[in-house]
């Protein structure tokens, strides 16, 4: 906007001081102006920040976009039009546009600001490893403190330690407990993967079991064997993560949450206004209880959430410990009908719009089935770091309802990790589509 705005603002006040623009301000060349523009900007990455300093970035790109593009649009200008009115006319609309560009980047600026100093949202960080690669990591997260709080480093061996600025350097064995204790969310290892490997592949596994995610900065000109993705940079040092997780970037993130709202808000206006009154008499009707059913559920990183159903069970104490089962003698009349059509799960599209459930996602499970299932499943709690979802990967491949055996949650515990680790907004599109489609087909495991 700020690009067009300024063109056409060029243009005009030239008009009015008497240059003839009028075959400046053509289709033709409002086309060459915008193409040309993102064209300059994609080569400079302008619109794709690589590592964690997006703002220094995007100053830097911005005034190298910019000047490659006056050097292209004056010489394409000049060679259709050469008149000294036109080069005034491209200065003056560089001019405006130079300006709004420096007010809309200070405005950027004030605001992360802002943000930053008005919402605590510093994420803590650790790092494994005391070499050169690590002190010059810490530097960064220090010099990054509205984002970061370094909390000390872990190594090899027995004995507390701290540096000459008064960071904590602890064994490697202490580093779960103190991410734990110390809500620490983000452990960066210098130490190559292989080499940690052998001897603390355990501790690996046990911060995912905890939500804290391990991540790897190697030595530079050090060669990986193990398999890891590349997640971005610091500054020029790449992060490496044991899996790919898609939902981790921003941006991917605010399109997941557009497509909740939007989807969950049609289902809300449309079809839960006229669908809870006429499901509430009836659910009154049929047995005592209220409208609503409500249970905790284990969310994202293991927060519990209610989450809301329609009652569709005579009300009972075994709710929140055995889940239904074919021909389950606790189901109402009514409860039959919309637990087999899905129906029973609607009032999770507020739970959506609430932000504490997502459309897609791992489906979220009883608080005493998540304690059971992560005491004998490897990973199993790894599912805890996307969102829960109102359907998922694993329940339009058949794993959904009762999980009568150990198998049947492995399986979908792989299902799920698979969506985590290949998510796209296709993906989302693609297994609400075939949810409706097994909806249609009377799912068999709907009961």
């Amino acid at each position: 906007m700020l690009f067009n705005l300024s063109y056409f603002a060029g243009g005009l006040i030239a008009f009015d001081a008497g240059f003839p623009v009028f075959h400046y301000l053509t289709a033709a060349n409002i086309l060459i102006f915008n193409v040309s523009w993102l064209i300059c900007a994609s080569l400079f990455r302008l619109y794709r920040p690589s590592h964690s300093n997006p703002l220094e970035e995007i100053y830097r790109s911005t005034i190298k976009a910019l000047l490659l593009h006056f050097i292209v649009i004056t010489a394409v200008i000049l060679f259709y039009f050469p008149y000294q009115s036109s080069l005034k006319t491209i200065l003056l609309e560089y001019g405006i546009l130079g300006f709004a560009f420096t007010i809309s980047r200070l405005m950027l600026t004030y605001m992360i600001d802002f943000i930053s100093t008005t919402i605590n949202f510093k994420k803590k960080i650790a790092i494994v490893g005391y070499n050169e690669r690590a002190k010059e990591l810490a530097h960064y997260f220090r010099e990054h403190k509205s984002f970061y709080s370094f909390e000390g480093f872990f190594d090899e061996g027995t004995n507390f330690t701290v540096n000459d600025e008064g960071d904590i350097v602890s064994p490697i064995k202490n580093m779960i407990p103190f991410a734990v204790q110390n809500n620490v969310r983000e452990i960066y290892s210098t130490i190559l993967p292989d080499d940690l490997w052998a001897s603390n592949k355990h501790i690996i596994e046990k911060a995912s079991s905890h939500f804290v995610r391990v991540k790897f900065v190697p030595q530079p000109g050090k060669k990986l064997t193990a398999t890891l993705h590349h997640t971005g940079y610091i500054k020029n040092m790449p992060v490496l993560s044991l899996r790919a997780e898609p939902l981790q970037h921003y941006r991917n993130r605010v399109k997941k949450r557009i497509f909740d709202i939007v989807i969950s808000s049609v289902v809300v206006i449309c079809i839960l206004s006229w669908l809870t009154p006429l499901l509430g008499i009836i659910i009154k009707f049929q047995s005592k209880g209220p409208v609503f059913f409500k249970q905790l559920r284990s969310g994202k990183d293991n927060v519990s959430f209610w989450c809301y159903k329609f009652r569709s069970m005579y009300e009972n104490k075994h709710a929140d410990q055995i889940q239904a089962s074919k021909n389950d003698d606790r189901v109402t009349p009514i409860g039959r009908f919309i637990r087999r059509t899905s129906i029973d799960e609607f009032p999770q599209f507020f739970n959506v719009l609430l932000g504490n459930m997502s459309l897609v996602g791992p489906r979220p499970h009883m608080l005493q089935h998540t304690r059971e299932y992560s005491a004998i499943i490897d990973e199993y709690m790894i599912r805890h770091f996307s969102k829960p979802g109102i359907t998922g990967w694993a329940q339009v491949n058949g794993c959904r309802g009762e999980t009568e055996t150990k198998e049947l949650m492995v399986a979908r515990v792989e299902y799920d990790l698979w969506y985590m680790e290949n998510w796209s907004l296709m993906l989302d599109l693609r297994i609400v589509f075939r949810t409706i489609i097994n909806l249609l087909k009377r799912d068999e495991n709907a009961f």
